[in-house]
């Protein structure tokens, strides 16, 4: 079977599509939206898996991660957790001959959760999913995050199901880059700070197959964090006290191929003395939106 992108009116494909067409247990061990190149990039661990249940308990160290823009430690990188395994527990669930698209995926975060983070960097956030009701429409999986034994947030994915699929995961070659407790979160995700416009944050996103899934469409966790790290930016624009980000919601609008053109862009929707609210979006290579979100952050 040839491989083809969804169309844009078929719920979306940003998050990545997962392509298994069989229900052969030994083929749902990867699951082809979060490739094995995305996992060992980022240092996704998997702690347990239940084919039955549906669920998935995975672990990511994201406490010496910074934005780029500011410096300051981002939470943007546990999209890329939560989009994991959130994802797989909907993949697990998909009919026979059927592939699944990622449409929604949000994440929440306590109070409390940076100042976990910064108390214990090296310690990873553990994320544990499982599904929320049944297989209709959508398949909907929400997950807890936990930092030292306590619950720091939590997130959803939403996903649609579709027949067929393409026949499986592209290949790729190794990853050339050599990940250091220095390596920054801008190289692990393939990007780049842009010049500032008029209070808008500009992110550069480089074509790298390793952050890539089955077509060749950004990770949609990485897309996420991405936009997490250009709408944080825009609502901490001249604060002298920082506003943390406390939610995010994306949605996926249509594939997001990086190229030469392709971005995150960010801007302050209202900032107040207390919160703030920022939007960025994903622009692909072709010049289109391709994935929205809005952040909100607290002091």
């Amino acid at each position: 079977m040839s491989m083809v992108a969804p169309s844009d009116n078929t719920g979306a494909a940003g998050a990545g599509i997962h392509v298994v067409t069989t229900p052969d247990p030994s083929a749902e061990l990867q699951d082809p939206e979060t490739p094995e190149s995305v996992l060992t990039r980022f240092g996704i661990m998997t702690l347990d898996e239940n084919f039955t249940e549906f669920t998935v308990v995975a672990s990511m160290p994201v406490g010496r991660l910074v934005n780029p823009f500011t410096g300051m430690p981002t939470v943007g990188p546990l999209a890329i957790l939560v989009d994991d395994v959130g994802g797989r527990a909907n993949f697990y669930r998909r009919g026979s001959g059927q592939w699944t698209v990622s449409s929604e995926l949000t994440v929440e975060l306590s109070p409390d959760g940076i100042d976990s983070l910064q108390a214990a960097p090296d310690e990873p956030v553990v994320a544990s999913s499982r599904p929320l009701g049944p297989h209709g429409a959508t398949l909907l999986a929400i997950c807890t995050l936990s930092h030292r034994g306590s619950t720091i947030g939590g997130g959803t994915v939403r996903t649609v199901a579709i027949a067929g699929g393409p026949d499986g995961p592209i290949q790729r070659g190794p990853d050339t880059l050599v990940r250091t407790p220095q390596t920054s979160l801008a190289d692990l995700m393939s990007t780049a700070p842009m010049p500032t416009e008029a209070a808008a944050y500009r992110l550069a996103q480089r074509p790298d197959s390793i952050i890539n899934n089955l077509i060749g469409i950004v990770h949609g966790g990485v897309s996420s964090a991405g936009l997490e790290l250009v709408a944080s930016a825009a609502i901490n624009h001249g604060q002298a006290e920082p506003l943390r980000t406390a939610s995010i919601r994306v949605n996926f609008l249509r594939p997001f191929f990086a190229g030469a053109q392709s971005r995150y862009e960010g801007t302050a929707l209202r900032v107040g003395r207390n919160s703030a609210i920022g939007d960025a979006q994903a622009v692909g290579d072709d010049g289109k939106v391709s994935i929205l979100a809005r952040v909100t952050g607290y002091r």
